[in-house]
This record gives structure tokens, C-alpha cells and sequence, in this order.
């Protein structure tokens, strides 16, 4: 069987699934990358079962000195392979998993970058885009991937209740979020006063296309922290990593904090209990 073939059984095999498109789709995206590389490298389409291990370990390398990928880029392209292979094996595609041949990639572990609850306010401050401020807020209040956040429709959001329903997030997974306090009446006064006059459903929306696009939050993050003068990085994604972690300094319990997540483990979520040292010098001085 055509290796690209078999990719677009895999791929409908997760959709039956019901896996999240996100998944499909980051999925796909490296499986026709790996049939382009061996295609390329062979000069012709390639087989299922003529892929060997070695294929996948130089396909890894490739990735790391040609293309420079980021170990973590790296380590998800061999999840994939790894997710790829093993439905081939099962489906007797192939004689043997060659995926188990291979070592996965390493991850340096680093701590998360974050900001304090002064600068999000200063951030906050700093935006000057009534609407994406807003979102901000609510991404830093909840703890929403950007996708999540910017997909919620007015149905999601239900404010009598204080309540935000996150459908179908990662891993295709829905869960319910607490709107805080503080959050609250800002939403409830978006909607009465703010919200652009449109047919679209989604909650966060403008009047010129409905909607709003990741890109434009984050560029506006850049804009404002280039306007406070800051070096590090603010991306949306920050914003989660400040939400898990100022409750963790809050010493709000970790299973807590993996339920608003959304996380599969707590081992995905202990990756927040860094400290700074500050905190380290506060705690050994207890002794």
C-alpha cells in the first residue's frame, strides 16, 4: 500500500474517532511531510512496508539539521509516526512496528515563562484594542488555549449561570470553566453595550468578519509588550502558563488546577509548580 494512502485511512480512521480537527489536521500536516521527505530521498512514491526504522531516524535528523527543528516540533513529528505505525501495524499493514526501533527525542526540560499579576495588569494597560484586552482577560481568568477562547459561541458562554462551556478542546474533550468574579461583569457588560452588531455566533466577534483571528491577539500582545519595553516573548499562550501558575503560588490544589486545564494527567499540569528565587531564598531561610 502507498504510504500516502495509508495516511488517508489513518486519518480517517481519527475522525471516526472522533479526535479533534486540530489533532487531524496537525497530524496529517507531518505524515505528508515525512511522505514528501521519502519521496524526495527515493525519488518515487513510497511504501508502508518498505519504510524501515532507519528511514525514521534519518527522517528525525533531517528535521534537526536541515530544516532546524525545535526538539519539541521533533518530538511530535515522531508521536505522530509512532500513532501512524502502530494503527498500521494493528491494521496487518505491515509485519513488524519499525517506529519501536527508534528512540523518541528528547525535551529539554525549562521553565515556563510567565507573567505576575502586576504585569498582567500592566499588559492589560498597555493594549489598546477594547476587544482584545478583553480577551486577554478572559484567556488570563480561565486558563483557555487561544483556540478554545476564540471558538466559544455565545451559547458557550453562559453568564446567568457564571459558567463557560469549552467544546470539543484538545484531545476532543469538553469540560466547564467557572467565570471568576472579576470576570464576570466585564462579559455581562460586552454583551449588553459592547459586542458588535453581527449574525455571527461566536462570542468575541467584529462587525467586519464575525470572528477574530489568533494572529491578531497575539500581534496585539506584541505591540503591547514592545510599548512596556519588555524583552521576553508574549505570545496567548503565556497567558495560560500565568493562569495555571499564580494558582499554584495560590497553593490552589493541582487536581484543581488540571480539571480547568483541561489537561489528560497531572503530570502535564506539575509542569507549572516552578519557583522563582525569590521564593527559593524565602523558603530556606525557614530553617
Amino acid at each position: 500500500m502507498r504510504f500516502i494512502v495509508a495516511v488517508e485511512q489513518f486519518l480517517s480512521h481519527l475522525s471516526a474517532a472522533e479526535r479533534s480537527k486540530q489533532t487531524i489536521l496537525g497530524y496529517g500536516k507531518d505524515l505528508r511531510m515525512f511522505n514528501h521527505y521519502l519521496t524526495e530521498r527515493y525519488n518515487g512514491e513510497p511504501y508502508v512496508g518498505d519504510i524501515t526504522a532507519n528511514d525514521i531516524k534519518d527522517y528525525l535528523l533531517w528535521l534537526k539539521d536541515v530544516r532546524n527543528n525545535a526538539p519539541a516540533s521533533r518530538s511530535r513529528q515522531f508521536h505522530t509516526l509512532r500513532s501512524f505505525f502502530s494503527y498500521a501495524y494493528k491494521n496487518e499493514w505491515v509485519q513488524r512496528d519499525v517506529s519501536l526501533s527508534v528512540d523518541g527525542v528528547k525535551i529539554p526540560q525549562k521553565e515556563r515563562t510567565y507573567l505576575s499579576e502586576i504585569e498582567i495588569k500592566q499588559l492589560l494597560m498597555a493594549i489598546d484594542h477594547p476587544l482584545i484586552r478583553l480577551i486577554v482577560e478572559t484567556m488570563y481568568r480561565t486558563g483557555l488555549r487561544i483556540s478554545e477562547c476564540l471558538d466559544l459561541t455565545i451559547e458557550n458562554v453562559d453568564l446567568e449561570n457564571g459558567v463557560i462551556h469549552v467544546v470539543a478542546g484538545k484531545g476532543n474533550k469538553d469540560r466547564l470553566v467557572p467565570i471568576s468574579s472579576t470576570l464576570l461583569p466585564l462579559l455581562k457588560q460586552y454583551v449588553t453595550r459592547e459586542r458588535a452588531d453581527t449574525p455571527s455566533p461566536l462570542f468575541f466577534a467584529t462587525k467586519k468578519t464575525g470572528k477574530v483571528s489568533p494572529v491578531y491577539v497575539n500581534h496585539h500582545l506584541g505591540k503591547a509588550a514592545k510599548a512596556l519595553g519588555w524583552k521576553k516573548h508574549v505570545s496567548a499562550h503565556i497567558l495560560r502558563h500565568s493562569f495555571a501558575s499564580q494558582l499554584v503560588k495560590k497553593n490552589v490544589n493541582l487536581v484543581k488546577i488540571q480539571k480547568l486545564l483541561g489537561h489528560s494527567s497531572l503530570k502535564v499540569t506539575s509542569v507549572y509548580t516552578h519557583s522563582n528565587i525569590e521564593e527559593l531564598d524565602e523558603a530556606v531561610n525557614q530553617l
